[in-house]
């Protein structure tokens, strides 16, 4: 049975469609106007082997922050969506990645209640880069912490990140990404010998 999941998000500030194939290859196919945070997406998806689709618009006239929490709460609830009741799965998942000089760590339980706890001892600093249209664009590193707490939020999930030790903000932020995706693979992965069981003692997942 595909787990499939189709999320529309419509607000003054962000319209955000999103549709998430937990048993995807890897592919990434979403319309980002933030190339770093792109980057981001699709380092996630093709290390959790999800597959995600969609388009991302918001006020990004006024900040990044609309635009990437409502992103967070989107996939979130793409994620709690496409599990239903997560009877069969393993429930949680725990990555350790490393990149280059940092390393990096996510943690994550489909437990019911949200709570999202990020170290990732950024420097707050904004990425600078060249955009498709020759201008500079930058991305609001300060937004990361935001994306997960909406992740956190929309999946009714505990999802806890830590820079164990790193230098370069780009590597620590696509080193999270890349633990968070193995991470809720594994966490979201059929565990065969739970023969469908709900994967709590108290038989649901509340």
């Amino acid at each position: 049975m595909a787990r499939i999941a189709s999320i529309n998000r419509n607000t003054n500030e962000t319209q955000i469609e999103l549709t998430l194939n937990l048993d995807g290859n890897g592919k990434c196919a979403v319309k980002n106007p933030i190339g770093f945070f792109d980057h981001l997406l699709r380092s996630f998806c093709k290390h959790g082997l999800f597959d995600l689709t969609g388009t991302l618009e918001g006020d990004l006239e006024v900040d990044q922050h609309h635009l990437i929490e409502d992103t967070g709460i989107a996939l979130g609830q793409c994620f709690s969506k496409a599990l239903g009741n997560c009877a069969g799965i393993f429930r949680s998942g725990f990555f350790i990645y490393p990149m280059d000089e940092s390393l990096l760590r996510a943690s994550v339980d489909f437990g019911g209640r949200p709570f999202c706890v990020c170290n990732a001892n950024l420097t707050g600093i904004p990425l600078v880069s060249i955009g498709q249209n020759g201008k500079q664009a930058s991305f609001q590193t300060d937004c990361f912490e935001d994306f997960w707490q909406g992740f956190a939020n929309g999946a009714k999930c505990n999802i806890h990140l830590d820079t164990i030790r790193g230098r370069s903000d780009h590597h620590k932020m696509e080193g999270l990404f890349k633990a968070a995706g193995k991470a809720l693979r594994q966490a979201v992965s059929i565990d065969e010998r739970s023969a469908g069981q709900i994967p709590s003692t108290k038989g649901v997942i509340v």
